[in-house]
């Protein structure tokens, strides 16, 4: 359909100062004096927005803390300079627009100072994954086009090897600070680095939970209505505490860490998820919101008994990564209150819904209602627009989805918006549910089974503490449905007593047809299952299990 060209810019002048509300309210958007915006708007014209970021808080909120990590505290001003300092280093050892900054660091001040200086620098930023083994940094490394490598210093063996042409920096240390530490020359030059005449590059990789991780590839949006969308959704406000207990090199740490820096709220950081520390930081840090994936959240809420329950609760909890699930969110929502919000989206597609408090009340296997400016259609095999109710897969339309992978490829497209990979449903109350991967559905005896109903059936077993569940080769059915579950500590429980389990609840052609016990499932850092390696480590179908050890 034809849309008259005048027609399209008056509604995207509408959507824009529509998105301008959110962020005011918030306090992003706040009264400066002139010379104040004028250093702003100078910031911006010369590093975009990644890079001016940290330099618009600096100019905004000096002297506020703006982390707050194993190091002690840092304000915006300090980490502004730092990032200038390392910058300048790095453009004399002859990095240039465009070259590969690759960070392979953990949550701390060096993830930042790095980030933001290669965005001054005009540098294509790859976040590295720190669960990588050497092989697959040296695979993501050589296929991503790195020229400079930041790496901590307990990954000293995974970048062994590398030679980049503007060297191996290290983001921290626990022996001695050598000339190629970001430590050794964050105070050398503090001035803003001279500006590179081109924007920054980030590059995300995706989770890799079925393969080798793709390079995301994702240039700065030039639209207010991503921040408007989700800042109208959940009520973060400037000046507060968020502790991001992601790792920073995932989509959603990473874009939390910086909506915090553009917030001037205090970023609490720590090397390693410590849910007895986080909650301890809402008493000790006034810690007013919490970044989590739905494993990190389980383990709070376990922790929260000796910790005195309740009182330890920030106002935000923001949850995304992989499925939350109706029974994680009862008991979340029951220990915390009505404070969860729950994130659906992808590397690739960046956000699509969001569930707010009120939405998990009414309905707690929900991932929300669409973000205003994004447009979320489920199709069928043929491409057709299905109706409340009825599974399908799910495509999204925004402006900050991915520009493709960096190696070749992208996702399906139909009419403009992009497979997410996911199947899924609305309600009548427009509500989405994700009933599954795409590519996760199996065909048992004729029938079709969605492995992540079952997997949501069986997480609201008492004694269950968490399960997955896969397709495997079966010669009579095709397809046969194998679950993996974990048993709570204390509790005892048996194949046939999970298979009754699931028959009560659910058709009979979803019953699993064999059950194995885990210790724990195998994730990534980013609280993902990976299903490749749930054979590993299994016990006998037919025996009963106790007492497990909860993941990391």
């Amino acid at each position: 359909m034809f849309v008259h060209p005048m027609t399209q810019l008056v509604s995207r002048v509408c959507e824009e100062l529509w998105a301008a509300g959110p962020m005011i309210r918030s306090g992003l958007v706040e009264p400066l004096e002139p010379r104040r915006v004028a250093a702003c708007v100078a910031a911006y014209r010369s590093y975009g927005a990644l890079g001016a970021t940290v330099r618009i808080a600096a100019i905004r909120h000096p002297d506020r803390t703006a982390i707050i990590d194993e190091l002690g505290t840092m304000s915006f001003a300090e980490l502004d300079a730092s990032s200038n300092a390392v910058g300048n280093r790095w453009r004399q050892q002859g990095l240039q627009a465009g070259d590969g900054v690759a960070i392979l660091v953990r949550n701390h001040r060096g993830f930042l100072q790095a980030v933001f200086a290669g965005a001054k620098c005009g540098a294509r930023i790859i976040l590295l994954n720190t669960d990588f083994g050497a092989t697959q940094v040296r695979a993501v490394v050589g296929r991503e086009g790195a020229d400079l490598v930041v790496y901590d210093e307990e990954y000293t063996a995974a970048v062994a090897g590398l030679e980049p042409r503007h060297g191996l920096w290290t983001a921290w240390t626990d022996t001695a600070v050598t000339d190629f530490s970001l430590a050794a020359v964050a105070d050398a030059d503090p001035t803003p680095p001279p500006p590179s005449g081109s924007l920054p590059k980030i590059v995300i990789l995706t989770s890799g939970t079925t393969g080798t991780p793709k390079g995301a590839n994702r240039t700065e949006p030039r639209s207010l209505i991503p921040i408007g969308g989700l800042l109208d959704k959940v009520p973060l406000r400037a000046g507060e505490v968020t502790e991001c207990c992601v790792p920073m090199f995932h989509a959603l740490g990473f874009a939390h860490a910086v909506l915090a820096v553009a917030l001037g709220s205090t970023l609490v950081l720590r090397r390693r998820f410590d849910p007895q520390a986080t909650l301890d930081g809402v008493r000790k840090h006034g810690t007013t919101a919490w970044i989590v994936v739905p494993v990190m959240l389980r383990r709070l809420v376990e922790s929260l008994p000796a910790a005195g329950g309740g009182s330890t609760s920030p106002r935000v909890v923001f949850v995304a990564g992989s499925q939350l699930g109706a029974s994680l969110c009862q008991s979340a929502t029951a220990a915390l209150g009505p404070v969860l919000y729950n994130l659906y989206g992808s590397t690739e597609v960046a956000y699509a819904t969001i569930a707010t408090p009120e939405d998990l009340a009414n309905e707690p296997g929900c991932v929300g209602r669409v973000v205003h400016g994004t447009r979320v259609k489920i199709f069928d095999d043929t491409g057709t627009e299905v109706p409340p109710g009825v599974t399908g897969r799910i495509f999204v339309a925004n402006a900050v989805r991915f520009e493709g992978y960096t190696g070749g490829g992208s996702k399906d497209t139909i009419a403009g918006l992009m497979a997410s990979g996911d199947v899924g449903h609305f309600d009548r109350a427009g509500r989405l549910f994700i009933d599954g991967r795409d590519d996760d559905m199996i065909v048992s005896g004729g029938e079709n089974v969605f492995p992540g109903e079952v997997e949501e059936t069986l997480a609201a077993h008492p004694d269950i503490l968490e399960a997955a569940a896969v397709g495997v080769h079966d010669e009579h059915y095709g397809q046969r449905l194998r679950c993996f579950v974990v048993v709570r500590e204390g509790a005892e429980l048996n194949e046939q007593q999970v298979k009754d389990y699931v028959k009560a609840e659910l058709a009979r052609f979803k019953v699993p047809r064999d059950v194995r016990f885990l210790p724990a499932l195998p994730r990534n850092p980013t609280g993902k299952v990976l299903k490749g390696r749930l054979d590993e480590g299994t016990t006998a179908s037919d025996e009963t299990r106790s007492t497990p050890r909860s993941p990391d």
